[in-house]
Order: structure tokens, then sequence, then C-alpha cells
């Protein structure tokens, strides 16, 4: 296969974004209906747990911390009034430390409900995926590799690699003994950020908000939008040869969920 005709890296970031999200948002809703919510209740709610789920991949490791920058990167589709609304009603729970600048990381409980729900998601990402050891584990290191990649070049002074959510949850936490399953669901969710970041690399460039980008319907002025996006999220897929770009996409799609 050539790799500047049938597959070349832009092309293959708008063809393996959809099938990414589908088994992460798979293997995030197993967590909720395998035990998460119930043990996000015996912690206060979704009011109490909410973004420590989402941040995991960060506030789960030793540290770890958010910053207010990283926070608003994330959180750039809802409304901000409202999503400090619901971080402050984390910090009442005892869940959260917020400092002055708007960073914030786990407290002492906060990090007991993060250990809890990796234990969860180890134990529903094993059920959903059974019988597909092999194909887990092809793409937890496939997606190594790419996050690897996209940690160096995030750094670097390039209009193709926006990092600002990106930074906010990378590198995700993999403690020892982390279970397969459970790489693949925080790999997929962790990369899934470096093309949200594109997203809005290229529809600010086109002169949108948060807002109006959303409202736009589909069209030359989108697809446009989308085309940029691909070649602005396209960079960590050049370290994989054109069999491996397809070797990627067919075992996502043979896993459940």
């Amino acid at each position: 296969m050539s790799d500047g005709v049938e597959l070349p890296p832009h092309r293959f970031a708008g063809l393996v974004a959809p099938a990414m999200d589908r088994v992460f948002v798979a293997g995030v809703l197993a967590g909720r209906d395998g035990g998460g919510a119930e043990l996000s209740q015996r912690y206060g709610g979704m009011a109490a747990t909410g973004f420590l789920v989402e941040f995991r991949t960060r506030l789960a490791a030793p540290g770890g911390t958010v910053t207010a920058a990283g926070f608003t990167a994330v959180t750039r589709y809802r409304d901000p009034a409202s999503c400090q609304r619901a971080l402050d009603k984390h910090v009442a729970h005892g869940m959260i430390h917020r400092r002055p600048d708007g960073a914030f990381s786990a407290t002492e409980r906060g990090a007991a409900f993060l250990a809890e729900i990796y234990q969860v998601h180890g134990e529903v990402t094993e059920e959903l995926w059974a019988g597909h050891d092999d194909r887990v584990l092809r793409l937890v290191e496939t997606l190594g590799r790419l996050l690897a990649y996209t940690l160096v070049t995030v750094e670097e002074d390039d209009d193709t690699a926006p990092s600002e959510a990106f930074g906010a949850m990378a590198p995700p936490y993999e403690p020892d003994g982390t279970p397969p399953g459970v790489l693949l669901l925080n790999r997929l969710g962790t990369l899934r950020y470096h093309r949200s970041d594109a997203h809005a690399a290229a529809w600010t460039a086109a002169g949108h908000t948060a807002a109006s980008v959303g409202d736009l319907p589909d069209g030359p002025e989108r697809l446009a939008i989308e085309q940029e996006t691909d070649r602005r999220a396209a960079g960590p897929y050049a370290v994989l040869a054109p069999d491996e770009r397809l070797a990627m996409l067919a075992d996502l799609a043979a896993l459940p969920g």
C-alpha cells in the first residue's frame, strides 16, 4: 500500500476518530452501569464526583493537578458559569482542593474515590472486551506510541500540535498493574483530546466560537473546518506504517460496545 495514496495521516485522522469515540464511550458507559454510578453515590453522587471521573487520568496521579486553563479547554463547549458551580460543589463535598489560581487537585477522599473507579473500570472492561485480549494489547501498544509522540510534539511551536485540553489530561496515570482494559480506555480518552484541540484551533482560525461552530449547518464551511481538523490532528499517526493504521481501525471496529 502506498502511504501517500491509500491512507495518509490526515485521512486516517478523520477515519479513526469516530472509531475511537465508539470504543471509548462503550467503556465509559460500561463503567457507569457496571458499578461506577453506585460508587459515585457512595461519595455524594455526580455533584461530588463528576469532574473527578472526567479528569481521572490527571487527578489520580500523586500530586496530579489540572490548571484553570486546562479546565477551561476541556469544558470549552459547556457554560463556564455552570462548570464553575459544579466545581464548587466538588470542593464543598471535600473531593477537590482548589488553589487561588484556579488549579485543582484531588483531596485524600477524592483520591480514594479515583482508586476505586480505576478498579471498577478494570472489572468492566475485562468483561466488555473478553475474548479480545490480543486486540486490546495491540491497541494499548499502538496508543502508547501515539501518546509518546504527541507528548513531545505538543511542546513544539507547530500549529498542527495544539495542546490545551490534551495537556490537561496527558500523560494518563498508569500505576503498576493497571489492567489492559483500563490502559486502553484511558489512552483512548486522552488521545481524543488532541483532536479536540485540533478542532478548536480549526474553528478559531475560521472565525468561530465554541457556540457558533455548534450551530454551523452541514455544508462547505463545516466541511472545511473538519478537513482542517484532520490536518491538525494528523501528526501522531505519521509514526504508524500504513498497515498499522489499517490494523488499528480493524481492531477498534472488532471490539464490542
